[in-house]
């Protein structure tokens, strides 16, 4: 949890099988994300929230955390357990951990 409240978690302590909630927009989710994504942009999350599974955790990311820690609060206050990513794809990229990008070209976090 941090300091706001939020339940927060580490782009490095992520599990590799995790359910991955991207809530950005589209051009930054071309530009590159997790490989095992889910994209819903925050914009379309209200009605398209019934897509997101209740029976596990869910780990919700973004560029810097922000959108996504309102993400998680609206989220588990409607029922579910999510998980702010701490840093966003800014600090899964720089963790290392995977990420792929539209069209073949190299993935970055804009």
């Amino acid at each position: 949890m941090n300091e706001t409240g939020v339940p927060a978690v580490e782009a490095k302590a992520v599990p590799e099988d995790a359910y991955l909630l991207d809530v950005r927009e589209d051009d930054e989710w071309q530009a590159g994300r997790a490989p095992h994504a889910t994209h819903i942009p925050m914009s379309a999350l209200a009605e398209r929230a019934g897509e997101v599974p209740q029976d596990r955790d869910v780990y919700v990311i973004c560029r810097s955390g922000g959108r996504s820690a309102r993400a998680v609060t609206a989220l588990n206050q409607a029922g579910w357990k999510a998980t702010n990513v701490t840093g966003g794809m800014r600090a899964w990229a720089f963790a290392g951990r995977p990420m792929v990008a539209d069209e073949g070209s190299d993935p970055s976090v804009i």
